[in-house]
């Protein structure tokens, strides 16, 4: 176990600067108001040759017997029964007032090794300063300045001087402990739900809007199971706050969102949904964080007014569809365990592990039912998909003009990994991831408002042109010098020289025919006269 030392005093003596100092961390509001600090802020100590536990309590009023004040004095009684060493501030500068001997006294009885602290002593005699102090008689004083850290390592190692050196702890895994932030407006019983779960009045629970201004981390141990939970300041409109304080606590609350994994939204039945509540929940969802939404004072309510509340959720907030919606009684510690049964779920969804095969036969299924339509003349083509993440887990999806899914179709997604993975109460955010086409024309040469297939069609049309262009240009070329007037009219080809013509060869004459008879025959040659006369 680690030493724990306990900063007490009265209001706005620098306890707070004390604690980020030790802790060195911003997670303690500090202000120049008193009273800024109401609850007990756990945080570990760094300032130290040894490890140690510090406390931040808020100014203690041990005289005051009724209010807030009254709450915040019984925080501070708390811190000093469970403390190994108390550190007694006071304020240099305004010397010793009446409530610190009164302090005093009760911090003698407590039993408690008391170390007295003079704080804001920077540019002063400090023995001067801290003479007044002794009547105290709590030991010589200790002149420091939280906010400038003069004398706060002195202080420390004084604090731990009697404590052996601790052993050393086993590593917890801190991210395998829930982180339960509870939110919702002022006043809707968050820090009773808080108590409640605890089982003690570990928190300030004051019907008075505003009470919590801190975000105090708090462990718990539930049905063997640890938990972190986180109770957070009220959130009111941004019109109705102009304190700076409550403007830092609003901070306070959105980092307790980031941080969380699962966040409790409390909502006032008695009041009904209001759109703050909404505002609350889109917090939330931007986050990314998971969501378990808690109806707190429904036991007060009639029938009548139970269904009306029914009525206005699915008004207004149907995009919570995905959350579960648990109607309690923080005060009376009605439907706290299916409360957390509803924690245990969404935490495991959110941090779910989901295979790469399984996501694309899912998207290979969600495509089969409803492909994507059309955009701009071209269909998506989705082809895989992997995660990319947890708390809230992330589905990416590669494919091909995927810069096309429309909004529709991408919660169309989200719904059908949903309900494939069973992930309840937690968001799902679906991404898309487009490769570069080496073959892609560049925006910047896209004309603004044209589609793929217009600048397409363009580009076809100029490079059809510009190739006419450039014919025209060689045909012209090979024109005669004289003749280059008009590029427009095609030349015509040369007359090719014909070849001479061969002289004919003498044609033969062709011999007489000879004479036939009546038969065809040929007639035989008549004989001359002489001979025939001797015949």
């Amino acid at each position: 176990m680690l030493p724990t030392i306990v900063l007490v005093g009265r209001p706005n003596v620098g306890k707070s600067t004390l604690f980020n100092r030790l802790t060195k961390s911003r997670d303690a509001l500090v202000a120049d108001l008193p009273g800024l600090t109401r609850d007990r802020h756990y945080g570990r100590g760094i300032g130290g040759d040894k490890p140690f536990l510090v406390v931040d309590t808020g100014g203690f009023e041990p005289l005051v017997d009724s209010g807030i004040l009254k709450e915040m004095a019984k925080q501070t009684l708390l811190a000093i029964d469970e403390a190994d060493v108390v550190i007694f501030m006071v304020d240099g500068r305004n010397g010793l007032a009446p409530q610190d001997k009164v302090i005093a006294d009760r911090l003698r009885k407590s039993q408690r090794p008391v170390l007295l602290a003079v704080n804001k002593t920077e540019g002063m005699q400090r023995a001067i300063v801290s003479a007044e102090f002794h009547e105290l008689g709590l030991g010589d004083p200790l002149s420091i300045s939280s906010a400038h850290g003069e004398g706060v390592r002195d202080l420390v190692e004084l604090a731990l001087a009697d404590f052996p050196e601790p052993e050393p702890e086993e590593e917890n895994d801190g991210s395998r402990t829930p982180k339960v932030a509870i939110v919702g407006r002022p006043n809707v019983g968050k820090s009773t739900l808080v108590n409640a779960l605890l089982g003690q009045e570990r928190v300030i629970a004051f019907d008075q809007p505003g009470t919590t201004r801190d975000s105090i981390h708090i462990d718990l141990e539930r049905n063997g199971k640890h938990y972190t939970i986180i109770d957070t300041a009220g959130v009111r409109k941004r019109g109705k706050v102009f304190e700076a304080i409550e403007k830092f606590s609003v901070i306070k609350t959105i980092q307790a969102i980031e941080e969380a994994n699962v966040a409790i939204l409390v909502v006032d039945a008695q009041e009904g949904i209001t759109e703050q509540d909404a505002h609350v929940a889109a917090y939330i969802l931007e986050a990314g964080r998971a969501l378990v939404v808690a109806i707190n004072k429904w036991d007060g309510l009639k029938e009548d007014e139970r269904d009306w509340i029914k009525r206005e959720i699915d008004r207004k907030l149907q995009f919570l569809d995905f959350a579960k919606f648990h109607y309690i009684s923080a005060l009376r510690k009605k439907g706290l365990p299916e409360l957390f049964t509803s924690v245990d779920g969404a935490y495991k969804a959110a941090m779910a592990k989901l295979s790469t095969p399984q996501l694309t036969r899912v998207l290979e299924d969600a495509i089969i039912q409803h492909q994507p339509p059309i955009s701009k003349g071209i269909r998506p083509k989705l082809r895989y998909a992997h995660q990319g993440g947890s708390n809230p887990p992330i589905v990416v999806i590669h494919g091909n003009h995927v810069d096309g899914v429309k909004d529709s179709y991408k919660r169309y997604l989200e719904g059908v990994f949903r309900k494939a993975f069973q992930l309840t109460g937690t968001p799902l955010r679906v991404q898309f991831n487009q490769g570069a086409n080496p073959f892609a024309e560049p925006e910047d040469k896209r004309k603004a408002g044209e589609g793929i297939v217009s600048m397409r069609r363009r580009k076809t049309a100029q490079r059809a042109e510009l190739n006419a262009k450039s014919r025209a240009e060689k045909e012209a070329l090979a024109q005669p010098a004289g003749t280059r007037l008009n590029t427009s009219v095609k030349p015509k080809a040369p007359v090719k020289p014909k070849a001479p013509v061969k002289p004919k060869a003498p044609v033969k004459p062709k011999a007489a025919a000879k004479p036939r008879n009546a038969t065809g025959a040929q007639k035989a040659p008549a004989a001359s006269k002489g001979r025939a006369s001797k015949k």
